[in-house]
């Protein structure tokens, strides 16, 4: 009995005890941050729009091994790319179009589909510009009429890349840049290259004003047959002209933002 008389005891005198007290704020929210996560282009598998707009240069004439050129060549290692399960090449270039007759071609509108759902555009144009001023002057070639033929192909470039901005604004651009075909058959061609280097920068420049687009320089890449870059034409690439074309086009897309060489994926 007296033990129970105990244990009565013990458990009034802890009932006697201040027992501590704990303040909960049930009206206070604690705000959780969370990042904004960016899915990656490469989440979803899909198919690339890629568009050829020019010259021979895109056609690939000269190719022998039949590869469509540089822009086949890119189109290959574009499909290695991470998240790229095709790529639908549309290849509008003709051999021996100027500048203004593709001005010409894009104001009609036929080739406008293409334009307006395009992921990326790759677009020489210029060497036929040349070609008619050295065709016209053959053997009275001077300096004032590249530099008058450069305004004209200038303001046709200028209108060019305008029309393409009101199909569609968002589209990878690929403005390549010219060569100089005569450098393998004249000996002294150090003013056409003065020439070429202008003609270049005038192309340069239109790119750089535009942020979706990039500029290619290819003119150290022919400026000597050493490598047998030529077709047997003098004036076309061959197979092997056109991959370090393609080479050259992929290294710049990653310069200018395009391509992301470290995770493998394509910026658009």
């Amino acid at each position: 009995m007296k033990y129970i008389f105990y244990l009565l005891c013990i458990i009034l005198l802890a009932g006697c005890e201040k027992q501590p007290t704990f303040a909960v704020d049930f009206t206070k929210k604690e705000s959780i941050s969370f990042e904004e996560y960016v899915i990656p282009y490469s989440f979803f598998p899909r198919t690339l729009q890629m568009v050829g707009i020019g010259d021979s240069l895109t056609k690939g004439v000269g190719d022998e091994l039949k590869k469509e050129g540089y822009i086949g060549r890119v189109k290959t290692e574009f499909l290695q790319y991470k998240g790229i399960e095709d790529v639908v090449l549309t290849n509008t270039a003709l051999r021996g179009r100027r500048s203004d007759q593709l001005l010409k071609l894009i104001n009609k509108g036929d080739i406008d589909y293409a334009i307006r759902n395009a992921d990326i555009m790759m677009i020489t144009i210029g060497g036929n510009d040349l070609m008619k001023i050295v065709k016209k002057d053959l053997f009275n070639l001077k300096v004032e009429s590249f530099e008058k033929g450069l305004i004209s192909f200038e303001n046709n470039y200028m209108k060019i890349i305008d029309k393409i901005r009101k199909i569609n604004s968002n589209a990878k651009i690929v403005l390549i840049g010219l060569y100089n075909p005569l450098s393998i058959v004249a000996e002294d061609s150090s003013e056409f290259d003065t020439i070429i280097n202008e003609w270049n920068a005038t192309i340069e420049n239109i790119a750089n004003d535009d942020e979706n687009a990039c500029f290619v320089p290819i003119e150290t890449l022919f400026d000597t047959n050493g490598n047998l870059v030529y077709h047997t034409d003098f004036f076309h690439p061959n197979s092997k002209g056109y991959q370090l074309m393609s080479e050259s086009i992929m290294s710049s897309l990653i310069d200018c933002g395009f391509i992301d060489d470290k995770d493998w994926e394509l910026l658009f």
